[in-house]
This record gives C-alpha cells, sequence and structure tokens, in this order.
C-alpha cells in the first residue's frame, strides 16, 4: 500500500440528518450498489446529490427512488465514463456551477471489472476499459472539478479502492492494475493537495453485496455479504469535516 492506513474510531457513528446541509456532492457509478447507497446515505445527510452513471433510465430510476423514501431531489448528469471526451467532463463542472453553484465532494463509485480473467486470456478492449474508468475517467473527472472544489469552504474527494492483497493474485487482470494506480493517484493528489480546503480520501471496502462481487465470486451465496450500507455511511462521513484527521489517508473498513 502506498497511502497510510486509518480506521473509525470505536466511538464512531454516521452523520446525522442535516449534516451535509447546502452542500453539493457528485456521485459517479449512482446506480450500481455502491453508489446507489452512498446517493441515498448522502441526501439523507441533506446534501444536493449529483448521480451520475452511462445510463439514463437507471438514473431516473434511482432518482424516482429517492424521491418515494422521502429523501431531497437529487440532480440527473449522465456521463459515459468509457466514451467521454474532456469536453464531456468539463460540461458537468460547467453545469454544476451554472445550476447548483457550487461542488463540495466527489465519491467516484464508479468501477470497471468484467470478470476474472487470465492476462493470456483477456481482450485488449476490456483490458483498456478497465484502466480507462477506474483510473482514467476519475482523474479527468477530478481535474475538470478542481476549480469549483477549491473554491468550496471544505471539500472532499473519495476514491474507492480494493484488497491490494487478493488483486495482486492471478486473474484479477485490469481491475487489479487498474486499482493499483488508482491508489498511486490517490496519493499524488494529496501531496498536491496536503493543504488548503481540498481533501483527499481512499476507501477500502469490506466484502459487500454488489454486483462486482457476483461476478467474481459467482458460486458464493451473496445473501450471506453485507449490503453496501456501511461501506455508504463511511465514504459519506469522509466527505464532512470531521473526516480531516484522515487526509490523505487510506480508510480500511474490512475487519481487523
Amino acid at each position: 500500500m502506498m497511502l497510510p492506513t486509518g480506521r473509525l474510531a470505536d466511538d464512531w457513528t454516521p452523520l446525522s440528518e442535516g449534516s451535509l446541509a447546502g452542500r453539493v456532492v457528485l456521485v459517479t457509478g449512482a446506480y450500481g450498489g455502491l453508489g446507489s447507497a452512498v446517493s441515498r446515505v448522502a441526501a439523507r445527510a441533506g446534501a444536493t446529490v449529483v448521480i451520475s452513471g452511462k445510463r439514463k433510465r437507471p438514473l431516473e430510476q434511482l432518482y424516482d427512488a429517492m424521491l418515494a423514501e422521502g429523501l431531497a431531489e437529487p440532480v440527473i448528469h449522465p456521463l459515459d465514463l468509457e466514451q467521454a471526451t474532456p469536453t464531456d467532463y468539463e460540461a458537468l463542472a460547467d453545469g454544476i456551477q451554472r445550476d447548483l453553484g457550487r461542488l463540495d465532494g466527489i465519491v467516484h463509485a464508479a468501477t470497471s471489472f468484467s470478470g476474472l480473467t487470465p492476462v493470456t486470456m483477456h481482450k485488449p478492449d476490456e483490458w483498456l476499459r478497465s484502466l480507462h474508468v477506474n483510473v482514467s475517467a476519475p482523474f479527468a473527472l477530478t481535474q475538470a472539478c478542481l476549480p469549483l472544489l477549491n473554491a468550496a469552504p471544505d471539500s472532499a474527494a473519495v476514491f474507492v479502492l480494493d484488497d491490494p492483497g487478493l488483486l495482486s493474485r492471478a486473474h484479477w487482470g485490469a481491475y487489479g492494475v487498474s486499482k493499483a494506480a488508482l491508489e498511486r493517484f490517490v496519493s499524488i493528489l494529496h501531496e498536491e493537495h496536503d493543504e488548503g480546503v481540498l481533501r483527499v480520501h481512499a476507501l477500502l471496502p469490506a466484502p459487500m453485496r454488489t454486483a462486482l462481487r457476483r461476478l467474481a465470486y459467482f458460486g458464493e451465496d451473496t445473501l450471506q455479504v453485507p449490503t453496501p450500507q456501511a461501506a455508504a455511511e463511511a465514504a459519506v462521513w469522509l466527505l464532512a469535516p470531521q473526516a480531516a484527521g484522515l487526509r490523505g489517508r487510506l480508510l480500511d473498513l474490512r475487519p481487523a
């Protein structure tokens, strides 16, 4: 691991309702397992949540579900990370500035994983797609949003990593390589913002019930795996000023 690790205090509690009132939070991969949980938790904490993802229809379904649950109205902004150009990232940032006037945090929950594959059988296009979505896209989106994040009184960028001991094993291919590269990017970004309003955080969730895990562990009883709720609560907590002590660190949620 390049990043120093940290853990939640024994008396840690999730953010209370209204803790992020007045803040604007962008969530990528918003209709995925972790992304949808983060979107709900952030909205419950009072933030205006910009939900982003590749397909508009699942974003609309998440929008409807959040309203039905009595949560604050989110803002839909489709963005295909596989195909997006620098102009698309700039347009997203410009749209947030124009419509909401600020941006206080990003949770990079989007990920690309095509299944466990030996390197000899890894299709080059799938390899390039994973590296692009998992590393290049978070870079490009964060870069486009830096002026907004640096203009906020307090802001945070949260990047989701994965177990490095597991991902260095056989068959994890481009996903394993991309998560290692993402950690290095997080380390560099923190070094460039170790002072100032923008905090850089990394999150290492415990095993959780997501489509990615089902694809990697197809023989597992997914009902025995916890939902992403705990990871989502931790990710949203990192957006708040209370998480300043974990600036530049990897918040490890795995059992000690």
